[in-house]
């Protein structure tokens, strides 16, 4: 075992390594030109959709609940203690990175949405569903038939067994340990309630599941940005400093300081990209799951409501997590992860580490969630829908089996595969892309008329 975890964690050094990391961002700023910066020119409008209604819309969720549904995989350990993880392993510098990455991301994850709903299908329970199998399968089956059965195969493959390390094991193994440190709840207790939990949800489909998620997300996202807002607003007098450190570290070493052991330049831009990429999860094609399901007759319209969740994810709540970390201090503690994110809270006002635990709490709750949709719908695609109901099934004891067990070589092999999920994805949308700047183009000429 021992052999397996060593070669395991060199491969998923190859994986989220600088050539992985590098291509993700090629491939977001060559659909970014191709859109000609849209992503970035039409975020009110995308606002203004989320408020509007199409008629006869066919679909199985509102569009609103098909972001909350993939924001609800991406918010969590990504916002509070990826960002911690970048900040302390590659200094403030990581989060000029991260924003970087996140930019270039939005149009990713524009193109993931348009192509989930243009090529998703109807399947034999009469439920529209999308995302990467489907578009590579029926995107670019007609040119080329077996490399895209080929490529469809192996996200669903890497997707259907990821989900329960990434989207299962290692949320609930994080609730449980954190509900056990913080107010003594015992790790069985924990298991045995959300798996009950998680199973009056994903046993209603996705419907369900986007009901719920269009509730708990926007109140937990709320509740941390308020706390964080708080925490800045304590040290304001630190903010300016703060901005001007972070992109001073982007460019210069950032210097040993406290606890802090310094950082190269070339750890800011590793860790930055890297743990931007795993807090929005752009160029992987899982929120394209979600969005394929969105009750929509426009690939577009609902590909600008997809931008929006790195927007929120990346640019607006890991922002205001490093400025928090930033401004408190907090960062040349020495402490990393979610530790160094409750540091940040609790230091500045009593019972700001609660927030932190909460978050944490309910934001890993809806990730599993969340990604069960995401798991579900690729295990789907290889088995057929059938297979659905054991799915969950093995979901929701996922859940309590994962709730008392150490999770380190689970995180790993997940982690490497939730990587592999990008190969076949990034490959598709480099091919796709004429098709998503002429559907975009067709759409913008649509509307001004």
């Amino acid at each position: 075992m021992d052999q397996i975890e060593l070669l395991l964690g060199r491969l998923n050094g190859v994986v989220w390594g600088p050539p992985m990391l590098t291509v993700l961002g090629a491939v977001g700023l060559y659909l970014l030109v191709g859109l000609r910066f849209l992503p970035w020119r039409r975020i009110p409008y995308a606002f203004n959709l989320l408020r509007s209604s199409e008629l006869e819309a066919k679909g199985e969720i509102p569009p609103f609940q098909a972001l909350m549904t993939a924001m609800s995989a991406t918010i969590g350990t990504g916002n509070i203690a990826g960002v911690a993880t970048a900040i302390a392993l590659g200094g403030p510098g990581a989060i000029f990175y991260m924003w970087v990455i996140a930019l270039v991301g939005m149009a990713t994850k524009y193109a993931e949405a348009v192509c989930a709903v243009h090529f998703r299908e109807i399947d034999a329970f009469g439920q529209f569903v999308g995302g990467p199998m489907y578009y590579l399968k029926n995107g670019l089956g007609e040119r080329f038939p077996r490399l895209a059965k080929s490529l469809a195969a192996s996200f669903a493959a890497f997707g259907a067994i990821a989900a329960f390390g990434i989207g299962n094991g290692t949320q609930i193994h994080s609730m449980a340990d954190v509900l056990n440190t913080d107010f003594q709840v015992p790790r069985l207790v924990t298991g045995i309630v959300v798996a009950a939990l998680v199973g009056l949800v994903v046993l209603g489909g996705v419907r369900r599941i986007g009901g719920i998620a269009g509730r708990l997300v926007p109140a937990m996202v709320v509740l941390y940005i308020g706390g964080a807002v708080t925490v800045i607003a304590i040290n304001a007098s630190e903010v300016p400093a703060a901005f001007a450190l972070i992109f001073n570290s982007a460019f210069n070493p950032a210097a040993a300081t406290g606890g802090f052991a310094g950082a190269a330049v070339a750890a800011a831009i590793r860790f930055g990209v890297a743990r931007g990429v795993f807090s929005n999860e752009s160029g992987l094609g899982s929120a394209a799951i979600a969005h394929g399901a969105a009750r929509t007759n426009s690939a577009v319209r609902q590909g600008h409501i997809a931008m929006l969740g790195t927007f929120i994810d990346t640019l607006v709540i890991c922002t205001l997590t490093a400025l928090c970390i930033i401004t408190s201090g907090a960062w040349t503690s020495g402490e990393n992860g979610a530790p160094l994110t409750a540091l940040a809270f609790g230091s500045s006002f009593s019972g700001g580490n609660y927030i932190v635990t909460v978050a944490l709490t309910v934001f890993a709750f809806t990730t599993i969630i969340g990604w069960s949709y995401y798991g579900e719908r690729c295990w789907q695609y290889l088995l057929g829908e059938r297979s659905v109901v054991l799915y969950r099934v093995c979901w929701v004891m996922a859940v309590l089996l994962f709730s008392g067990v150490k999770i380190d070589f689970i995180w790993t092999l997940s982690d490497t595969l939730n990587g592999l999920m990008a190969v076949p994805n990034l490959i598709g949308l480099i091919m796709l892309g004429p098709l998503v700047f002429r559907l975009t183009r067709e759409y913008k000429l649509e509307n001004s008329k």
